[in-house]
């Protein structure tokens, strides 16, 4: 037994009292490995200087001149949507209005060389600087203990700055407790407030305060700066993939630089995150395959349309999420029809695709679509079967797509026919359920409505090729049109109802536009015309270039350059094709070269 008791005191590890915890016990050991000191990189990366902030060079621009002046303002009010930089822009000022060092003894925003509380207020432990909440202090008791200590001097620092986190959740009373100290404050207090909800805050309280929007961040920002962080963090992420994480967070540089986070762990270490990879793990679709989604509905295609959403539904694609991106798609053709494809922020193909769409129909189809779209969303997310209602959805788009607005149809009856009277003329086929002169007569109209405007002068062509659209245009003399197609049309691509060319400089911006409504008017059927990179020579350069060929062989041929040594100053204006004479025999006689 003593035995026993001795091996037990041997084996039992002799206590350090400087890792003793309160009850005698050994302190637990530290944990080794990656997660011990892990930082999620939303924190690892926060700014610590306003050169650090992302997208707001305005607001730093504006606190720059501030402080170079000498017109600090008392209190701050700090807003914009979730993570912009309200909260660190709030700790950067409370920096730069205590910053001193051994040179500088005065508020500055170079924050690049940390000053002497510097430290103290990025942990949170300076006396000076209090960072609170506003939800954990929303009754006007707890705001009247909080400016008691307001008239009372900093300890060590030069400003007592009190930084209030989701002003707006204070209540009436707190905000009215606050006023009298807002309206008159000490010169020694300086106050920062930072809210998502600026309504939600008075007007009273506003008006006392130097406000400041922070802006949403563009995507593009955003991907640099991920590009940036991922460097750092010796990830490799698809570029492709890092615009979806972009665009995903809404101008949120924090929940971008979370959902990168999420991202880096899914593939392993030293492998490529692909874009399927981030689409798969954010419960995206395809872009590329929810755009001729979108093309397939504009189209008025709807079988191929519910095909293509139920291959996306089979792949995991929220049908929710599918009409969010319709709505976009929409939106992005409308943007490019009106500004120019340089307007979004999306592949270059993928924008071509959706300029062309936003070029083959009236700003008022697409606001049309643009309502269904918003009503297709609402009922897709409240329908108890999400994916029924987002086939229902799609017929309906598609039925709605070749309709006439208000205004085609007025024009009709104004011509003297009904609103949705066939090109053709005469009676539209009765549509299908029979129907007498009472509710058939609207089953007739919507029948009618779905023909497309064509002439009636002409009949439809069908063109084949980019040639025999030139012979189209050239056939029905629209000679601006025809002359601007010859000089700056360059082809990359044809096939029946879609042309894709690379617009030579100089090209007239609308050029698109009048070739899409040239081309539905005379066939009688939609055309896609897309801008693109790579094309082929225009006509009209193609001619060029043909000229000056055939007016170097002239220059180099032996009697030219005879004569034009015989006569020295001669130029050649002109290079002419004579044709022989149809009758006549050539003879030996005749020159070799008839170009002369």
């Amino acid at each position: 037994m003593a035995d026993e008791d001795l091996t037990l005191e041997q084996e039992t590890p002799e206590r350090d009292p400087d890792t003793a915890d309160m009850f005698g016990a050994p302190a637990p050991a530290p944990v080794e490995g990656p997660s011990a000191a892990y930082t999620v990189i939303a924190r690892k990366y926060r700014p610590r200087t306003f050169e650090d902030l992302v997208g707001q060079e305005a607001m730093v621009r504006t606190l720059k001149n501030a402080f170079a002046s000498g017109r600090i303002a008392h209190a701050f009010m700090l807003t914009g949507v979730r993570g912009v930089g309200k909260t660190t822009t709030a700790r950067l000022l409370a920096r730069a209005l205590n910053y001193e060092t051994d040179a500088v003894h005065a508020p500055a925003l170079d924050l690049a060389v940390m000053g002497r509380h510097c430290q103290a207020i990025i942990d949170g432990r300076h006396m000076d600087v209090l960072e609170l909440d506003a939800a954990s202090r929303t009754k006007v008791d707890e705001m009247r203990e909080l400016l008691d200590g307001v008239r009372y001097a900093p300890v060590e620092a030069r400003y007592k700055v009190y930084v209030i986190d989701e002003v707006h959740m204070l209540s009436t009373a707190a905000f009215n407790a606050l006023l009298k100290t807002l309206e008159e404050p000490p010169p020694h207090a300086k106050f920062i407030f930072a809210t998502t909800e600026i309504r939600k805050v008075p007007v009273t309280i506003l008006s006392r305060c130097q406000r400041f929007d922070l802006r949403r961040v563009e995507p593009d920002v955003i991907v640099a700066n991920l590009e940036m962080v991922a460097e750092a963090e010796g990830a490799r992420v698809d570029g492709e993939g890092l615009m979806l994480i972009a665009r995903a967070a809404e101008g949120s540089v924090r929940d971008a630089q979370s959902m990168l986070d999420q991202a880096i762990v899914q593939a392993e270490p030293g492998q490529t995150v692909g874009a399927a990879v981030i689409r798969d793990m954010l419960g995206l679709a395809d872009r590329a395959q929810t755009i001729g989604l979108f093309e397939q509905v504009m189209r008025g295609e709807a079988g191929p349309a519910i095909e293509t959403f139920r291959a996306l539904y089979g792949y995991g694609a929220d049908p929710g999420q599918v009409m969010l991106d319709l709505l976009d798609h929409c939106h992005g053709a409308a943007v490019a029809r009106a500004v120019g494809p340089q307007a979004l922020t999306l592949p270059k193909d993928q924008a071509a695709r959706l300029t062309a769409v936003g070029a083959a129909v009236s700003p008022g189809v697409l606001s049309r679509l643009w309502q269904m779209l918003l009503k297709a969303a609402d009922e897709v997310r409240r329908a108890p079967d999400a994916a029924a209602a987002a086939d229902m959805a799609l017929i309906r788009l598609a039925y709605a797509a070749d309709l006439p607005g208000p205004e085609e149809a007025l024009k009709r009856l104004q011509s003297g026919g009904e609103a949705g009277e066939p090109p053709g003329g005469g009676p539209a086929p009765a549509p299908s359920g029979g129907g007498g002169s009472g509710g058939g007569g609207a089953g007739l109209a919507t029948a009618r409505m779905v023909a497309p405007q064509v002439s009636l002068s002409e009949p439809l062509a069908n063109p084949q090729s980019f040639d025999e659209v030139l012979a189209l245009i050239d056939k029905r003399r629209d000679i601006a049109l025809r002359l601007d197609v010859e000089r700056y049309v360059r082809p990359i691509s044809f096939r029946p109802g879609a042309i894709e060319y690379e617009p030579a400089p100089g090209a007239p911006g609308n050029l698109a536009q009048r070739l899409v409504n040239r081309l539905k008017e005379w066939t009688g059927q939609p055309w896609l015309i897309a801008q693109g990179g790579g094309g082929a020579e225009s006509q009209w350069e193609r001619q060029k270039r043909e000229e000056r060929e055939v007016r170097a062989d002239v220059e180099q041929d032996p009697f030219v350059r005879a004569v034009m040594a015989a006569f020295p100053g001669a130029e050649i204006i002109g290079v002419r094709s004579l044709p022989q004479p149809e009758a006549a025999a050539p003879t030996e006689d005749d020159p070799e070269d008839d170009e002369d």
